[in-house]
């Protein structure tokens, strides 16, 4: 495992992978480490952020060097402190990831690129909204804006490059593919991934807790509503994620 600084007050791990594929056996890694190192309740640490084979720990420097520790030593007291709680990540009990269901609405309104996308992929529209409800992804990280999750299985038939010249503004909600990855936007935001439909699901809210309704580690699978339910959801605001088993 290497680690090296990431500005003056974080440090970043990185697991390594035998695989391209960034979900599963490297994911678990990735997140055994992170729960490691979190209950190892470090003095000065702020948090732990992952990614797809990288562990962010950010420390406040001010603690250890309230403790003695001179300013120049504390990256390495920090290192220290973290590798041996990383090392203990194979003892964490194993993850039980939730499974969940989005809805979303592929009315043309909505799936703007769904014709680019079918177009592209040799398939009709009706066939790739077929096979991406018919696959089962994982959220590897989650970022870019609050609550992007960004979603590992997408099938190798259905990958899309990423638009030439992304959008200024992509609308909250929106379901999308992006090269070999999908995700959904939370918020409206610019992006340039290719939009097949829209959910009315929250996906991200400051008041709740958590604020991200998705979180790494998560299984994700889609199932298509009309443009009526998705009114109806929308207006109630009763919208939400169901498990499955």
């Amino acid at each position: 495992m290497k680690i090296t600084p990431l500005g003056d007050s974080a440090l970043l791990l990185d697991v390594g992978s035998d695989s391209n594929e960034p979900a599963g056996p490297t994911l678990r890694r990735v997140l055994s480490i992170k729960r490691a190192i979190e209950r190892a309740k470090i003095p000065g640490l702020i948090e732990c952020a992952s990614s797809y084979q990288t562990v962010a720990a950010f420390f406040d420097p001010i603690v250890p060097m309230g403790q003695g520790v001179e300013a120049g030593a504390v990256g390495s007291w920090f290192e220290t402190r973290i590798r041996k709680a990383a090392a203990s990540g194979k003892s964490v009990p194993r993850f039980r990831f939730r499974k969940l269901e989005i809805p979303f609405c592929a009315d043309p309104e909505f799936a703007f690129d769904l014709g680019d996308v079918a177009l592209r992929t040799g398939l009709s529209e009706a066939q790739v909204l077929q096979q991406y409800c018919a696959t089962v992804f994982q959220v590897v990280s989650v970022g870019f804006t609050p609550g992007f999750p960004y979603l590992a299985g997408l099938p190798e038939k259905l990958a899309c490059p990423r638009r030439s010249s992304p959008r200024l503004s992509i609308p909250e909600g929106s379901v999308a593919i992006g090269g070999s990855q999908a995700g959904i936007y939370p918020m409206a935001s610019p992006g340039g991934w290719n939009v097949i439909g829209r959910t009315p699901v929250t996906l991200f809210a400051p008041d709740r807790h958590p604020p991200a309704m998705l979180r790494p580690g998560d299984h994700v699978r889609f199932r298509t509503i009309s443009r009526a339910e998705f009114e109806i959801l929308r207006e109630s605001g009763d919208a939400d994620v169901t498990s499955w088993k």
